[in-house]
């Protein structure tokens, strides 16, 4: 007989029960507290790095500059869809592929629960290129160390950079700006300025949290501290494994100490940023707003305030180490409680679909986005840098619930295979948890595949409980 704990732990915590995953849980929380100890999966090393990206931006950039002065219909170049649309299929093709067959899926959906809360859209042409890149390079060889080395790895990425704007932001004090007022009165180009947006979005979104008790001073602060943060230009490009993708630099830096959340920091140029993100990743508020939004993902939209404070409390103590905080989520007796469940959003849905139909194949990835843009959730595209929303209040309404069930019709359609057994699959999904309703469901289903739609349509696979 399969615990139900161990139900939980693949379902719940994970991205959904494979074929054999119930097997081979005899201890849920010891099966989690493993994968924390494993290597992270490393992406495969054909696909292309940010630096790669940048420089087939340039290349792309150069050829349209140059088509356009020659003025030679014939030789227009192609737009950026058809240039990179391929590329951008091979890497959400390898992401869903690693979703659907691992075995270390707690620590995959850590992997995208960092992805939406550093969101970045590819809606915004700058980014579209770095999104996909961002959580391989810089969130998943982080997502099981320490919110320092992870905050930084975000804040310096080419996406990160551009979708916020950083890479446009001069400090009113730099040279870059001293040297542009000097030029005004015979130029009438706009001239750069300081922008906020990241740093706004580094204390409400990524460390403190909308009531952190930052005001618009440390944002300006912060801001300027950051001045000079971006990326390579065109002729300093090289693609390659290893290759540069973050540049200081120091032209539109604002120079002089800056004084954030009542600490003065005077250490110069890029070391400045690095000093106050670090001790943003340490402060009480940033503890609190991301362990809170970690309990909400794991447990239930209200999660029980008990376990926000023993995750905050390993923060504190292990100064930001993440493993320790993960360990106080698994640990927490409330973190398994038969009220403890949370409505899928479209994504994990999908995901949990392919994965309890043993597949091992993925459907096109342009199929695959175009589904998911269909259930509100395109991948990288939440339009906004609060990320998609993770409450059932935002997935559950009559429009969405309609479309969930189409969705489970066409993947049992296309994901499951020649001979699909939907009573074995919602035994390796569920084992004995599965209740009677759907289980007679199931067995009474006109045909194999009806079966399957039923049971991925089912309350039982909506939601993880």
């Amino acid at each position: 007989m399969i615990r139900r704990e161990a139900v939980s732990a693949a379902n719940r915590f994970g991205l959904g029960a494979r074929p054999g995953t119930l097997d081979r849980i005899d201890d849920p929380r010891g099966w989690l507290h493993a994968q924390l100890r494993a290597v992270p999966a490393v992406a495969p090393a054909d696909l292309p790095s940010s630096g790669d990206y940048l420089q087939a931006e340039y290349d792309y950039q150069r050829d349209r500059r140059q088509a356009r002065r020659a003025d030679k219909p014939g030789e227009a170049v192609m737009g950026f869809r058809e240039r990179f649309g391929r590329q951008q299929q091979t890497e959400l093709g390898w992401r869903y592929r690693q979703a659907v067959v691992t075995e270390q899926d707690f620590v995959e959906r850590l992997v995208r629960f960092w992805s939406n809360h550093f969101a970045v859209s590819l809606d915004k042409r700058t980014a579209t290129l770095y999104a996909a890149p961002m959580e391989r390079e810089a969130i998943r060889p982080h997502a099981t160390g320490d919110f320092a080395g992870l905050l930084l790895a975000v804040e310096q990425h080419p996406a990160m950079l551009r979708y916020l704007d950083n890479v446009r932001s001069v400090g009113e004090q730099s040279r870059l700006a001293e040297r542009q007022r000097r030029r005004a009165r015979n130029d009438t180009a706009p001239r750069a300025g300081l922008n906020e947006n990241l740093a706004r979005e580094i204390f409400e979104l990524h460390t403190l949290g909308v009531d952190g008790g930052y005001t618009q001073d440390d944002v300006r602060e912060l801001a300027r501290a950051i001045t000079g943060w971006s990326v390579p230009a065109a002729r300093a490009t090289q693609a390659g494994p290893g290759a540069a993708i973050f540049q200081f630099r120091a032209n539109a830096h604002d120079a002089g100490a800056r004084l954030v959340l009542g600490r003065r920091y005077a250490a110069d140029g890029e070391a400045q940023g690095r000093a106050i993100l670090r001790d943003l990743a340490m402060h009480p508020a940033t503890a609190r707003h991301v362990c809170g939004k970690l309990a909400r993902h794991f447990i239930s939209d209200a999660p029980p305030p008990a376990v926000i404070e023993r995750m905050t409390a390993a923060w504190q103590r292990h100064a930001g180490a993440l493993r320790p905080v993960y360990a106080a989520l698994i640990d927490s007796h409330e973190a398994w409680a038969a009220d403890a469940r949370k409505l899928k959003t479209p994504d994990d849905f999908v995901v949990s679909m392919l994965r309890g139909a043993g597949a091992t194949t993925l459907v096109q990835p342009r199929a695959l986005v175009s589904l998911l843009g269909r259930l509100g959730q395109p991948p990288f595209t939440p339009r906004s840098p609060a990320g998609f929303a993770d409450a059932a209040a935002d997935w559950s309404g009559a429009d969405a619930i309609w479309k969930r069930i189409q969705a489970a019709q066409s993947l049992a359609e296309t994901a499951a295979g020649e001979h699909p057994d939907p009573v074995r699959t919602a035994a390796a999904v569920f084992g004995d948890a599965l209740d009677a309703d759907t289980r007679l469901a199931i067995q009474r289903a006109e045909s194999p595949r009806e079966g399957l739609a039923l049971l991925f349509a089912s309350p039982a696979f909506q939601w993880r409980t």
